[in-house]
């Protein structure tokens, strides 16, 4: 335990002040402390890297820093597992499976975040074959909110047709606090970076053969010359047919967990909505217009493009549909809420659903139908947590007060 202090979230925009920040260091000190938290009828949140832009770890009660169970526990190169604890950095993790020859499939834009952070809030990478961080989990075990540890996924004979580990894979933390983790992981891989600078036009004519030919795609567009980076990214020797016409920025090799993350020495404010992939396009154009109809003379950032495969947990942005997502940047120092705010109904527009991990507005009643399987994680949390230990006051906006 540490004396009480302020917590901040990695932009500086998230603030609370928790009335105790734990550490444990194994899962029978975490027991020790939701048991008690219970009989005190106390709330507890998790917390791993604070990269989240919106107030999911912000308490004034007990917050459980996951800093100290980190670290890749084993691996079964046969079975493509790896088991790992919650508060292992994503950049630590790619260089500990490297050093068992191994590695996961995809990685997000950056890697400050925690493993149980990033696959909690559905945090993904791009690719129209790729799936989010989530979808690479398929078991483990966490400790709920009666103080028991959980297994589920292939830790249980249900194996990843558990519907409990479709519900832990993106829970935001409310359904428990994950002790371990086990991961589908393959064999390290080196990859290919390609970073062109063109034209938007020629992007957005292009973009559905782009992310046929590419393993990753993705591009920024830069409101203010109407130009726009398009990242490549290939295992070496299966490269694009297609290129853009412009510059070519970067051309880089090497390790899979250090060719995918970007490094981001600006802080920044972020909202980003996941929308259905043949959509998105479409909903590209009219975020173009408005921006430089509105928004061009103080945006600072620029608008991120990506796509994820689908996939089945309860609670992802990419649930059963090809997905696109747009993720509007803003300084840090610089006005996003007006900016963000005019925007959002356009994304919404497009049965679009917001990144658990970053600004929104949405609540509850608005959430629910666009979540086929809305009311069985609701049941599952209501199972594993019936006195809302893991509630914080946005939680119960997001899952609805009955949740």
């Amino acid at each position: 335990m540490s004396p009480p202090e302020t917590f901040t979230n990695w932009s500086g925009s998230i603030e609370s002040q928790p009335s105790d920040l734990l550490y444990p260091r194994t899962e029978t000190e975490l027991v020790q402390i939701i048991s008690r938290a219970g009989e005190a009828h106390a709330h507890v949140r998790p917390v791993g890297s604070g990269h989240s832009s919106t107030p999911l770890a912000a308490t004034d009660e007990i917050m459980v820093s996951l800093d100290r169970m980190s670290g890749v526990v084993s691996t079964d190169s046969e079975r493509g597992l790896a088991t790992v604890r919650p508060g292992t950095g994503l950049s630590a993790l790619g260089s500990e499976l490297a050093e068992a020859g191994l590695a996961i499939e995809n990685y997000g834009d950056v890697d400050y975040q925690t493993i149980a952070g990033s696959i909690s809030t559905g945090t993904h990478g791009s690719g129209k074959r790729l799936g989010n961080l989530s979808s690479f989990l398929v078991g483990g075990t966490f400790v709920d909110g009666t103080g028991q540890s959980v297994p589920f996924g292939v830790e249980t004979d249900r194996g990843e047709d558990d519907e409990l580990l479709r519900a832990v894979q993106v829970s935001l933390g409310a359904l428990g606090v994950l002790s371990t983790l086990t991961l589908r992981v393959r064999p390290a891989f080196d990859l290919h970076r390609l970073n062109w600078m063109t034209h938007i036009d020629w992007v957005m004519d292009n973009f559905g053969e782009l992310i046929e030919q590419n393993r990753s795609l993705d591009f920024y567009w830069y409101p203010r010359s109407d130009l726009a980076q398009v990242r490549m990214v290939n295992i070496p020797g299966d490269e694009p047919e297609l290129l853009p016409p412009g510059e070519l920025r970067t051309d880089e090799m090497g390790p899979s967990y250090e060719i995918l993350p970007n490094d981001r020495h600006l802080h920044f404010e972020e909202m980003e909505y996941m929308l259905p992939l043949e959509a998105g396009m479409t909903a590209f154009q009219q975020v173009r217009k408005r921006i430089k109809e509105k928004h061009r003379s103080y945006v600072g950032w620029r608008v991120l493009v990506r796509t994820i495969a689908p996939d089945r947990a309860m609670l992802s942005n990419a649930h059963s549909r090809p997905t696109m997502t747009i993720a509007l940047l803003q300084n840090v120092g610089l006005p996003y809420r007006p900016y963000f705010d005019d925007m959002e109904p356009i994304l919404q527009s497009f049965d679009g659903r917001p990144h658990w991990g970053k600004k929104h507005t949405m609540v509850a009643e608005q959430l629910q139908p666009h979540y086929p399987e809305w009311q069985a994680f609701q049941r599952l949390r209501a199972r594993h947590d019936p006195h809302g230990l893991f509630l914080n006051d946005y939680l119960r906006e997001l899952l609805g007060t009955g949740g």
